[in-house]
């Protein structure tokens, strides 16, 4: 069975982090294991508080890890500080870490912020070299890269600006685009590829780009090619959303009880 390996905040609310990953994990058939980041209080109304797990010990949770149970493909999401940007680089790096995916989380989908300020151009010199994927939304991909991006032509544009700045790929994520269709564009060296989907009305959002890297983590730990792993993973999440349980006040859960798509022969255990 292949090892996927989380290094995130939880949330208490169960619905995005490392609950979310874990979920998303397990529907595709890979074993997950997790690095506490920050823990959260959290529900789907917002975010009340969090704090930062001190950084010897997400130091500690990767080397056990990386001793014993080495993961076949990794994505990190909440951070929260520069320090925790840096003890994550540097844990990555030092235990070659493969498959590496960045969710650069920097505010909650209620709006909540879960990045200190100082650390985002940190993430873009530190995390963004390291990644196989950079999975950022519209207002990320714009910190990210120093530019705009509020149309397709501008996320292919900050995709390509993220391959410059390091990362082997870039999936830059149009949820917040105008209009009836969602538009996500993966920009790889020399190609460009746009998926859209009908977009659902619907406010249960709530842990949507976690979901989504953690859904891309697990195709790569199954050693699929990066693009059918991003086809895979948001078809996962757009089904997820559609068949969305409705629970709580605010911003909802997506339904991780829904099927992964089929895995190809080639997969391994």
């Amino acid at each position: 069975m292949k090892v996927a390996l989380t290094i995130a905040g939880s949330d208490s609310g169960g619905g995005a982090g490392i609950q979310a990953d874990l979920k998303t994990f397990h529907q595709f058939g890979v074993f997950g294991t997790s690095v506490v980041t920050a823990v959260t209080a959290q529900n789907t109304v917002g975010v009340r508080a969090w704090q930062a797990i001190p950084a010897d010990l997400v130091t500690r949770q990767i080397d056990a890890l990386a001793d014993d149970l080495p993961p076949a493909a990794v994505k990190s999401g909440m951070l929260g500080s520069a320090e925790l940007v840096e003890t994550v680089a540097a844990g990555i790096a030092r235990r070659r870490l493969p498959s590496y995916v960045l969710d650069p989380v920097m505010v909650a989908t209620s709006g909540d912020r879960l990045l200190e300020r100082d650390a985002e151009h940190l993430i873009t010199r530190r995390l963004v070299p390291l990644a196989r994927l950079v999975t950022p939304n519209l207002d990320e991909a714009a910190i990210l890269t120093g530019g705009e991006v509020r149309t397709p032509v501008d996320m292919e544009r900050a995709g390509r600006a993220l391959l410059e700045l390091g990362a082997q790929a870039a999936l830059v994520k149009g949820g917040h685009l105008a209009g009836d269709s969602v538009v996500d564009v993966l920009v790889t060296d020399g190609t460009v590829r746009r998926f859209s989907r009908p977009r659902l009305d619907t406010t249960s959002t709530h842990g949507t780009g976690c979901t989504l890297s953690a859904a891309i983590t697990a195709g790569l730990a199954h050693g699929r090619p990066l693009e059918r792993a991003v086809e895979d993973a948001l078809d996962f999440v757009h089904r997820a959303i559609a068949a969305a349980p409705g629970l709580g006040h605010g911003h909802g859960p997506l339904n991780h009880f829904v099927p992964a798509p089929p895995r190809p022969p080639t997969d391994g255990l």
